[in-house]
């Protein structure tokens, strides 16, 4: 049987503001094609269809459209499940209908993998579904634990025993592979990933994956990548568009699976075309430099990360000025010359405070990522700061009156 994975759609998402819904739709366009071309079985999806749990209603009738067109209409199974973006609820709402195109949806995790027969092979593909596993997913709470080593441990441990009770319906006569939406320790990660992880508790070493499975179809990382720790062969398929110029440069793909029963799993990597390219320009030069790169129509369908060297101020005119010339120049910054030093210092003190407290958290914690809640508790702290502050500027001020 010939399978394609696919994962982290996140259609509804924008680069700083600026829609992608053009690119989006063409992509998808390019999925369905490859998957036509290439004479694909069945179609596995890892999660994070949408950016939001609350997505536009345009990206849910893209989202219905692709899934339609790839289900052939319910001649070939279209497999489906829930991200850590994703609304459970909101995925499986669609499940009655769905199901009569041959789309299963899987919103949170189950205890029994799903069998999937293969009409053209004659073969049955056993699939174990395990979405975005979060603590109110699985119904469980690890977070009372003080300890964050033991955390990370129970939530392993919990994993591998779902990972294991799924791989139970594994059978030599038919192709079995999990599927599923996790951070996994050993891969690279990018800043488009929002973190799933609480200082690295939510973390799964290759080592839970079942060694019966002949397979790990994985998603959440956005960089298309083979884990090299894992005991089974395991692939993230990536994002299919680039949704932060910390992936500038990184080709996106899907991942072409040929399968047959008690026998290993040939993989081929199918590079996307379709989106705008993200692009980093570096500028030494100052503003000559880009107006002649702007001339020679360099990266001229790319979205733009200028960073650009000055020895005076850059004015509002001329921002708006380039910006008018090459509307998908997205970042702009300033470094002048003989203080670089100051123009980084600025550059971090006009990041929002939140994302200074991210950086911070991660320089603290050998690169581990604070989870929301510790982040809104941070804020609320600063809000309550502020709030006394002005409470005993107003106090001292009516004293002096």
């Amino acid at each position: 049987m010939r399978l394609l994975q696919t994962a982290d759609w996140h259609l509804g998402r924008t680069l700083e503001g600026r829609s992608r819904e053009e690119e989006q739709e063409r992509v998808m366009d390019e999925i369905c094609t490859i998957a036509d071309e290439e004479e694909v079985d069945a179609i596995l999806m890892a999660g994070d269809v949408f950016d939001t749990v609350n997505p536009p209603a345009v990206s849910e009738a893209l989202f219905y459209d692709t899934a339609q067109r790839l289900s052939l209409g319910g001649k070939r199974p279209v497999l489906i499940i829930a991200g850590n973006h994703d609304s459970p609820e909101r995925l499986e709402a669609s499940k009655p209908l769905a199901g009569r195109q041959g789309i299963t949806i899987v919103g949170k995790p189950i205890l029994q993998p799903l069998t999937v027969p293969i009409a053209r092979t004659g073969e049955k593909l056993v699939l174990a579904c395990v979405p975005y596993p979060s603590e109110s997913r699985l119904n469980e709470c690890l977070s009372l634990m003080n300890d964050e080593i033991a955390i990370k441990k129970a939530y392993n441990d919990r994993l591998s025993d779902l990972f294991l009770e799924h791989a139970q319906s594994f059978r030599k006569e038919t192709v079995n592979i999990l599927m599923t939406h996790l951070f996994a320790a050993g891969g690279k990660e990018s800043d488009s990933e929002r973190p799933i992880q609480v200082g690295g508790a939510y973390t799964v070493h290759p080592s839970a994956f079942p060694a019966t499975a002949q397979f790990v179809a994985l998603g959440h990382l956005h960089r298309p990548q083979t884990l090299s720790d894992s005991p089974v062969p395991a692939r993230y398929a990536g994002s299919p568009l680039a949704y932060s110029f910390s992936e500038a440069g990184q080709p996106k793909s899907i991942t072409v699976l040929d399968a047959k029963p008690n026998m290993p799993i040939s993989k081929r990597e199918i590079e996307l075309t379709s989106g705008r390219p993200l692009i980093r320009w570096r500028a030494e030069n100052g503003l000559a430099e880009v107006y002649q790169w702007i001339d020679e129509k360099r990266d001229n369908e790319a979205w733009i990360d200028l960073e650009i060297r000055l020895d005076e101020a850059m004015s509002m005119h001329d921002i708006q000025a380039l910006r008018k010339v090459r509307p998908h120049i997205v970042n702009i910054r300033p470094i002048y010359k003989g203080n670089q030093e100051l123009g980084n210092q600025t550059a971090r003190s006009n990041l929002p405070i939140d994302q200074l407290f991210i950086r911070f958290y991660k320089n603290q914690m050998d690169g581990a990522e604070p989870g929301s809640e510790l982040v809104q508790l941070f804020m609320q702290l600063i809000e309550e700061d502020e709030a006394e502050r002005e409470v005993a500027v107003g106090r001292a001020a009516h004293e002096t009156d």
